[in-house]
């Protein structure tokens, strides 16, 4: 079998092989022993079907069957070795035509990155301490989730919630057929609520609101009938409730400021860690300039939709557009791929990186922890499933490479409102 390549970009290669039948005959008469003696017809004993029958009934299928078998060993053999490919192999043509085999395959290589001086690259990092008042808030809110709603004769004030029968109406103020949403709840207090608490604050159980949503052409239109209005009852702040929010770690009300504090300030912590991680990868991603192979990007690209297709229960939306969604994420795809080269680079440059034992065994700790089962279990699940394994020890090493990248990059710290800030209008500048 001939094999040539052809060099589409730097990382991108068309691979063509060639064979001619004589080259493939000896493959085709051991296909066709072992076809032979399993195959069954009407008057012949098993095995014993003559060749030419068996050449002439099934020729075509057990040949088309071996050129795949042979094609995908010679891939592997050949190919895989010399170019190392990375991403999922296209086959871009195929053609068994007058005992001639002509393959076209479309692959990836791994791009040769260059790792720039790490300490000119800058990065902000969110820090923020939590305050007695946020906890106040936090509080708030958990009197307020926890509370009861009562159904009241009285005005609807910002904080209230309604119950409403909402009409579509036309242009011309008309209710349109078929358009009622019955019973619907509005939450006041909600920021996405904003327009429903400037048109209903101060209506009572009976009132009629004609009201329009949208600007421009986009204009929507309806009329919104006050059914109830409901008043909330905070919970009290005791002891049960105390117990009860924290699980137990706190029995009084200064126990449970602190617990209440300490895990918004983990969630802070963690979160500043997480959007560190992110905007760190960005900055590399944007420092370094390289082709990333199609066939790799293209895989990424599929594995958002089979990222999607879990969050939707295992069914896609019976409409979706699997090549439109791919398409736009292509954007995301690329620079999830070109950080994955970097950190690879990364990882062979900083040879303090060594996952150990006991990386794992925390790692699954905190595991088994959060999904309520017990460490040797899940360590034995892991043991019996090699690609997850390799999945978490790759995660850890990431891990490791953005303790080192801490040290290594320019970070200035900077407040949560000052972060935040920054981020939008790093986003209205992206979009």
């Amino acid at each position: 079998m001939d094999i040539s390549v052809e060099e589409l970009t730097s990382v991108d290669k068309e691979v063509t092989l060639k064979a001619k039948r004589e080259d493939l005959q000896e493959d085709f008469d051991k296909a066709y022993k072992k076809y032979k003696s399993q195959i069954q017809l009407p008057g012949f004993r098993p095995g014993k079907v003559p060749m030419g029958i068996v050449k002439k009934r099934f020729g075509k299928e057990i040949e088309q069957e071996e050129i795949s078998n042979i094609i995908q060993k010679y891939f592997e053999k050949e190919v895989v070795p010399e170019y190392e490919p990375v991403g999922e192999t296209e086959m871009l043509d195929f053609t068994w035509e007058n005992d001639q085999l002509e393959v076209k395959f479309k692959i990836g290589s791994k791009p040769e990155v260059e790792i720039s001086d790490l300490s000119k690259i800058k990065v902000n990092k969110m820090v923020h301490d939590v305050t007695e008042e946020e906890v106040d808030e936090e509080i708030e809110r958990t009197l307020e989730r926890e509370g009861n709603w009562e159904e009241v004769d009285e005005k609807a004030e910002e904080k209230s919630k309604l119950i409403v029968d909402v009409v579509t109406l036309d242009k011309d103020g008309n209710p349109v057929d078929g358009e009622v949403d019955e019973n619907q709840e509005i939450d006041l207090r909600q920021e996405g609520a904003k327009e429903f608490r400037k048109e209903l604050t101060g209506k009572k159980p009976g009132d009629v609101v004609d009201m329009k949503m949208g600007e421009g052409d986009e204009i929507d239109r309806f009329r919104v009938t006050v059914k109830k209005v409901q008043k909330l009852h905070k919970a009290e702040l005791n002891d049960q409730l105390i117990k009860e929010q924290s699980n137990g770690e706190a029995d009084n009300e200064d126990e449970f400021r602190s617990y209440i504090k300490s895990r918004m300030q983990q969630y802070y912590d963690q979160t500043a860690e997480d959007l560190f991680k992110n905007d760190v990868a960005d900055a590399l991603v944007e420092e370094h300039d390289f082709e990333v192979p199609e066939t790799f990007v293209a895989q990424i690209q599929g594995s958002y939709v089979d990222q999607l297709k879990q969050q939707q229960g295992g069914e896609l939306p019976e409409h979706f557009d699997a090549e439109q969604y791919k398409a736009g994420m292509k954007d995301r795809a690329v620079r999830e791929a070109k950080w994955s080269f970097i950190s690879q680079k990364l990882q062979e440059i900083f040879e303090e990186i060594e996952i150990k034992p006991e990386d794992i065994d925390e790692h699954l700790g905190v595991e088994a922890a959060r999904y309520g089962v017990a460490l040797d279990q899940l360590k034995q699940y892991y043991a019996q499933q090699p690609q997850m394994l390799e999945q978490l020890r790759s995660s850890i090493r990431e891990n490791k490479v953005f303790d080192i990248l801490q040290d290594k990059v320019a970070i200035k710290e900077i407040g949560k409102d000052k972060y935040r800030e920054l981020q939008e209008k790093k986003d209205k500048k992206n979009k």
